[in-house]
């Protein structure tokens, strides 16, 4: 049975009902329910929003500045404000240097500070490590350094904030745009969804890691150059599902009397049969989510991704392949990634399962 057709059968029940304390439809009602039924799409959601949202202060868990400093009767923030060296008695009116010795005695003489869990912010290089970099796991550095002396693990929080964010941002961009294309070829079909298609066939042919790879050698990457670059090829995987819910559903009766009693057909594709359409588009935005969140670990891998000293989780990687006798770079790289990858998998899988008119969960 299609959702449509369910929709139909719940249409006799009550308009809404209460579920987690919101009033929702029935059918709505049901795909919640079976998500959460399946355990593990829904703990690893849960685990995944905790990082990430832990992911999101990460200034105020990897930082080489203090998060409190009380000197002398005054009390500073140096996380979010940059102090001078003279506002502790020092000499420069430069930023304090707070892992320097000089600026660490001159605040204890008069006050205290507190610092963050991990010492180091992501471009932060130790310079008393025992041994020559890159440094084994100690109590300073919990997985050790990178070849330049930073911290592995303050790396990694900052990588996986980058990665996350990039990721969910090309993946709702994406979705936005392929969405539209496919709506408007779904509805009005004919020569303007010929055309669509016959583009996107020659447009999905071109290589597009040799393009992204041969733009990042002309311009200096970044964060939105690289997100733009990708927006140009990721969008396509929306326009085949939406496009096919909008030929079956332009010619259905809803749609007929919609177009009878004059409604405009924008108001038809966004307010009538979009809705509809989104039941696809939803089901496939966490793949699409791990698919762009790979693309850029790839990238940075062959050094074609983020400015050089970003904190890239495939900076990490290809730092553990040119360093194997530091297996700790390689193989924190691997579990950090392993396991983002397979939570958003089983989200994605649980997610198609709770919109699978099909499957119920006993």
């Amino acid at each position: 049975m299609s959702d449509q057709a369910l929709e139909q059968n719940v249409t006799e029940a009550p308009p809404s009902r209460r579920f987690l304390g919101l009033h929702i439809t029935a059918i709505t009602k049901r795909r919640l329910e079976n998500f959460c039924r399946n355990r593990r799409g829904f703990w690893s959601l849960w685990v995944f929003l905790v990082l990430f949202f832990v992911s999101l202060f990460a200034e105020l868990i990897a930082n080489d500045k203090p998060l409190l400093v009380y000197f002398d009767g005054g009390v500073y923030s140096p996380v979010l404000v940059n102090y001078p060296e003279t506002a502790f008695g020092g000499e420069f009116l430069t930023e304090a240097d707070y892992r320097d010795e000089f600026v660490i005695e001159l605040i204890n003489e008069k006050g205290w500070m507190v610092w963050p869990p991990i010492a180091f912010a992501y471009d932060t290089v130790n310079y008393n490590l025992p041994v020559p970099a890159p440094a084994p796991p100690s109590a300073d550095n919990w997985l050790g350094t990178d070849d330049q002396g930073r911290d592995v693990v303050a790396r990694m929080i900052y990588g996986f904030r980058i990665s996350v964010l990039f990721g969910l941002t090309l993946t709702i961009v994406s979705a936005a745009v392929g969405v539209s294309i496919g709506a408007f070829q779904g509805f009005y079909g004919g020569l303007l969804d010929l055309l669509g298609q016959r583009f996107m066939e020659v447009w999905a042919g071109m290589p597009m890691l040799y393009l992204l790879i041969i733009m990042a050698s002309v311009i200096t990457p970044n964060f939105w150059w690289l997100l733009g670059l990708m927006l140009l090829f990721s969008w396509m995987g929306f326009v085949g599902v939406v496009r096919a819910e909008f030929l079956k559903a332009r010619n259905l009766d809803f749609v007929r009397a919609a177009r009878a009693l004059g409604v405009s057909d924008t108001k038809i594709i966004f307010k009538h049969v979009l809705p509809n359409a989104m039941v696809a588009t939803v089901t496939f935005m966490p793949f699409t989510l791990s698919g762009s969140i790979t693309t850029l670990t790839g990238l940075d891998f062959l050094g074609f991704g983020l400015p050089i000293g970003s904190p890239s989780l495939g900076e990490l990687l290809n730092q553990g392949k040119a360093n194997l006798q530091a297996p700790w770079l390689g193989i924190s790289g691997f579990f950090i990634i392993a396991i983002m990858l397979s939570l958003l998998v089983f989200i994605g899988e649980a997610v198609r399962d709770a919109f699978d008119p099909r499957k119920t969960y006993r």
